[in-house]
């Protein structure tokens, strides 16, 4: 069933990426889990409750044969979306050429009907700095942004989606807020969005924003994945963690997503402190009870 709707997706893949933003369509996974190999036994023992995995793709880019074992493994039993960390697709510097070669390869490999990066930028003057930078919310930020989607897509064919990041701080200067930011992102790359639940709450929280009154202002038309998460408070200030179960507070936005916007899969992130797996599939079922109960998966 998870090779049927990986075809079905790419095949609606391949005939809508260089579409409009209206006509922008994929085919559904489900309820998925991103893939940490903590869990990798206890992720066989129940595999059909869960419905596909998110990988992170820098941890196969330079893989051991150990590592690319694994990887083919995964393939084997579950449809693979790729999550990236590090191309930077807002650096005024551009794409690094070496790092999309390595992610044209592992695409190439695991064939995802669709794979995810950060809007945001981890280089600049040809550094590494080593986190996920804010953008400026300028029109000249949302240019360099398409000019390095367009130099990935002369690479990689398989759709890009964009994922709304946490802020630390503002940067100066700004045109517009978030949503329209992001918005206007998304139309001028043409690519979908993945919509964070967990960072849009912390910095909704942290910024004094209102969710409510934004809310209809975000580019629902083109969500393509959602992702889910727990964190924690320091010093009161919220961080997006991933160290604990979803709150109350993120279950709510979630819930509201998937009512408002015909999501194609939901993925659950966990990094540290990972508790039982049941707990972790317990996150899951409830995520999927809500796509079905909004006819978003079967």
């Amino acid at each position: 069933m998870a090779a049927v709707a990986a075809t079905a997706a790419r095949a609606i893949v391949a005939a809508a990426i260089d579409a409009p933003a209206s006509a922008f369509s994929l085919g559904a996974l489900g309820s998925g889990l991103g893939y940490r190999p903590q869990f990798r036994a206890d992720l066989f023992a129940f595999r059909e409750k869960v419905d596909f995995l998110e990988i992170i793709a820098d941890h196969y880019l330079d893989a051991s044969r150990e590592k690319l074992d694994e990887l083919d493994l995964l393939k084997s039993h579950f449809t693979l979306v790729a999550h990236g960390l590090d191309l930077s697709i807002g650096s005024a510097d551009g794409v690094d050429s070496r790092y999309l070669d390595k992610v044209a390869a592992l695409l190439e490999r695991i064939d995802p009907p669709w794979w995810s990066e950060h809007l945001c930028f981890t280089r600049a003057g040809g550094v590494g700095i080593g986190h996920l930078a804010s953008l400026p919310y300028t029109q000249q930020a949302i240019d360099v942004v398409a000019r390095n989607v367009e130099c990935v897509r002369r690479r990689i064919r398989t759709a890009l989606i964009l994922e709304n990041i946490t802020c630390v701080v503002r940067v100066p200067g700004a045109e517009m807020d978030e949503p329209e930011f992001l918005s206007r992102v998304i139309e001028a790359t043409g690519c979908g969005w993945l919509c964070d639940v967990a960072n849009m709450h912390v910095n909704a929280m942290n910024f004094g924003a209102d969710l409510d009154a934004q809310f209809e202002r975000w580019p629902w038309d083109r969500l393509v994945q959602v992702h889910y998460a727990g964190g924690r408070e320091r010093n009161g200030v919220l961080i997006d963690s991933h160290d604990a179960a979803t709150s109350d507070a993120v279950w709510r936005i979630y819930e509201r997503v998937v009512a408002r916007a015909p999501v194609k899969g939901v993925v659950l992130e966990r990094d540290e402190n990972i508790p039982p797996f049941d707990d972790l599939i317990d996150e899951v079922a409830r995520a999927r009870a809500t796509l079905v109960e909004n006819r978003r998966w079967r």
